[in-house]
């Protein structure tokens, strides 16, 4: 089923369209409100962006009220500003982020005691603690659970614009304000098909501000708010709202449900995915629940466990029963979180569910009675965006049928980390992906979202298109992803397996293996001064022209940036338009064009619709100038022929019939993760090896230390000599390369080569384990006799 086949048979089916989580809380707010007070932060900026725009270009909301912009001088001041604005009766909206939140919390409390009914978006985002980040955390949010506010989290961006209508009718209809949040950048960046909430289903749901909000200002109907409040009156005060606080519950799932039969899209407190007969569940909120469900049925289909995940939507007020309800006939559950709180009892999802089952344990009223408890698993995962694969969820289910560590970490090299040992691809089947590698400020994250619009909206799929840059973006390598497929794309991580690599940079070769993931028959692009295709071939290093050869991949090329200098009429267009290019470049190298059996004309009348959607606002000339390129980018890129590319291979190993056992060095030098780095030391210089295996007390891989390691290993002494002595835990690199005996000597090999890596630690499988039998090295490789 294609994006545009959905329901008909209710009366509100939503607009079907391509934009990102900030785009569709926008299209929401500018409708429904009367105004906005916000201090730009990243990752919400984009969303008050969008809000001052609207209001720059005249827009009226519903009522046919113009709206209104308040930036004020920091985020502490638009709460503020946010909270007079409710006051006086108006409905407005704040969009904040990280710092930001924390920053406005003391009138977080305040709004909620005068029981102002506003709601705020937040682009969850870790909190600047050892460092500076602006990426996904939920340590903002987790800082703020305490203010009196409700709180849903949405896991794409469709989630993202219904809960804003949700949480705005159940907040004014309960009085009590509330969060919408959404992961910073892996949703308010990430462009998605949505169906836009219809004008005239927002105008029925939330219904006229006018009509239904309390004017706190109004002289003929006086209310006292903010006083002082001493011994005698303050805490009746307090415990007064309570009456407000219990109605918010019902009166959320009743707007939960009244929406499902508007849209057809079901929202609740908590929502199970394959749970009915789930032996183990995955418990999240925001993507990662989106990516544990697709490896939910990978593992399902492939290994029989029967494995569910629940998405808490609601996390205030708390779903308590609702969770237990879900969780209870469960063997094992893990819940995995994007913050790390050490100093408390758990992290707090988790602190929550075990007060949960506390609770019905001792059959606290409203609770399921229980005789037993699942065991509970905890893990930190994904902070400050750090990729969460559906091998790291695979990990986390592992890690709770055998029973092992309560609380670990994923995704990074510690000692309580879980090894991702497999990592398989789960996009939907015939999904086509690109990986581009770009600098920031060439213009490619906007090329991006132009070629997702166009694939989303010409051609009619599912698309998924992100970037991956740091907060010191411009100048400095990007790198920036897209999937197209006949069916929902429901992982949210970077892009392992793609068909599709352009290189804007092409310094992407010496920054790493840019072609990694590069499937059988895939193609590259090229930016590239040279005309001749002999010329542009020679430019590849010798590593990347092997895997060419070897993987049939497709190689095109051309000038992009002398394009961009030719097509733009700005100058400071020239630069950012060579991204463009790589639009018409990317139309002629994929399949989409010739699956829709599109003409050029109607192709080119697309992508216009597309460019002005993004570049309109700058003018005709420059939605001309970038249609140019496109046309110039499509018409003019070039490919290396395959003869080339074939011809004059280079000298190689003579590797036939050879198993990688009769090259390999039998037997492995070993420690263990606490062995005193010394010793590790010592063992290298007496047996004249560059690498040590690191194993478990069983024999079991963990990881290998090599002379690289042990240089690393002695700056950073230098550079914190404070620290207590470095064992090989500290320095071993985990994501080890391997091989097994029974290997094609070949294929071994093209590892060696793929992955840069002068070894592969030759292992034998044994229960799930990896056990070091021998290492198979370069050296090895040069005793073996040349091909002619």
């Amino acid at each position: 089923m294609t994006k545009n086949n959905h329901s008909n048979h209710v009366p509100f089916p939503g607009i079907p369209t391509t934009t990102d989580g900030s785009g569709a809380v926008s299209w929401v707010e500018t409708n429904i409100t009367q105004g906005a007070c916000a201090y730009p932060i990243t990752s919400s900026t984009v969303m008050g962006q969008n809000y001052a725009q609207a209001v720059a270009n005249g827009q009226t909301n519903l009522w046919g009220e113009r709206l209104i912009f308040i930036e004020p001088e920091s985020e502490h001041s638009s709460a503020s500003a946010a909270e007079g604005f409710a006051l006086a009766g108006g409905r407005v909206t704040n969009f904040t982020s990280g710092q930001g939140l924390i920053l406005m919390k003391e009138v977080l409390y305040v709004i909620a005691g005068k029981r102002l009914p506003v709601v705020f978006h937040i682009g969850a985002r870790a909190l600047t603690s050892q460092s500076l980040n602006v990426h996904a955390g939920h340590d903002d949010l987790m800082g703020v659970a305490d203010t009196g506010w409700g709180m849903l989290f949405a896991k794409n961006a469709q989630g993202a614009a219904d809960l804003a209508l949700i949480a705005r009718r159940a907040a004014e209809e309960s009085e009590t304000p509330f969060f919408n949040a959404q992961d910073g950048f892996l949703t308010t960046h990430t462009i998605e098909n949505v169906l836009l909430p219809e004008p005239e289903l927002m105008k029925q749901f939330v219904g006229n501000p006018n009509e239904k909000l309390r004017d706190f200002m109004d002289p003929s109907k006086p209310v006292m708010s903010g006083v002082v409040q001493n011994q005698d009156s303050y805490m009746k005060g307090k415990i007064a709202q309570r009456y407000f606080y219990d109605r918010v519950k019902p009166i959320l799932k009743a707007a939960m449900d009244e929406y499902y039969e508007l849209t057809g899209r079901r929202y609740d407190l908590v929502e199970p995915y394959r749970m009915e007969d789930a032996e183990y569940a995955i418990v999240a909120m925001g993507t990662m629940a989106e990516t544990a469900a697709v490896t939910c049925d990978y593992l399902r289909e492939e290994t029989g466990l029967k494995v569910g995940v629940v998405h808490v939507t609601c996390f205030r007020p708390f779903p308590g029963p609702e969770l237990v309800d879900v969780l209870a006939r469960c063997r094992a559950v893990t819940v995995l979180e994007r913050m790390d709180n050490p100093m408390a009892q758990s992290n707090p999802l988790t602190a929550e569910i075990k007060a949960a089952f506390a609770d019905a344990l001792i059959d606290a009223p409203g609770y399921p009675r229980l005789h037993r408890i699942p065991t509970i698993y905890s893990g930190s995962a994904g902070l400050g965006s750090r990729d969460v694969r559906p091998g790291d969820i695979i990990a986390a289910v592992q890690n709770m049928v055998n029973g092992g560590r309560r609380y670990f970490v994923l995704g990074i090299k510690h000692e309580l980390a879980l090894e991702n040992r497999f990592d398989p691809d789960v996009r939907p089947k015939g999904a086509f992906s690109m990986r581009g590698h770009s600098v920031g400020g060439f213009g490619s994250v906007t090329t991006n979202k132009v070629i997702a619009t166009i694939v989303g909206d010409l051609f009619d799929l599912y698309v998924q298109a992100y970037p991956k840059y740091g907060s010191e973006k411009k100048g400095l390598p990007t790198t920036y992803y897209l999937t197209a497929a006949e069916e929902p794309i429901r992982t949210h991580s970077e892009l392992k397996f793609v068909e599709f690599v352009p290189l804007n940079d092409v310094n992407a070769f010496n920054l790493g293996n840019p072609l990694l993931g590069l499937q059988e028959g895939g193609t590259i692009f090229m930016q590239s001064r040279h005309e001749d295709p002999a010329e542009v071939w020679q430019s590849i290093p010798e590593y990347a022209r092997r895997i060419i050869r070897r993987k049939n991949i497709r190689v095109l090329y051309l000038d992009a940036a002398a394009i961009a200098r030719e097509v733009a009429t700005a100058a400071d267009l020239q630069v950012r338009m060579q991204g463009i290019v790589l639009l018409g470049v990317f139309l002629r190298a994929t399949p989409f064009l010739q699956a829709r059996n599109l003409s050029e004309e109607e192709l080119m009348a697309g992508v216009e619709k597309s460019l002005r959607k993004y570049f309109g606002k700058r003018g005709e000339q420059v939605v001309q100038d970038n249609l140019t390129a496109v046309r110039r980018g499509y018409t003019e890129v070039r490919e290396v022929p395959r003869e080339i590319i074939e011809a004059g291979e280079p000298a190689e190993v003579e590797t036939a019939g050879q198993l990688v056992r009769d090259v390999m060095h039998h037997g492995v030098v070993a420690c263990q993760r606490t062995t005193p780095l010394p010793n590790v030391v010592r063992a290298m210089a007496e047996r004249d090896i560059s690498a040590v295996v690191v194993v478990d007390e069983n024999g079991f891989l963990e990881g290998v230390i090599s002379q690289t390691d042990l240089v690393k290993a002695e700056v950073s002494n230098r550079e914190f000599s404070s620290l207590p002595d470095i064992l090989p835990e500290h320095i071993m690199t985990r994501d080890v390369v391997t091989t097994t005996p029974d290997e094609p000597l070949a294929d071994a090999v093209n590892k060696l080569i793929e992955h840069r890596v002068h070894r592969l630690i030759v292992v034998q499988q044994e229960n799930g384990h990896k056990k070091p039998v021998g290492i198979l090295s370069v050296t090895d490789l040069a005793r073996l006799p040349i091909q002619s």
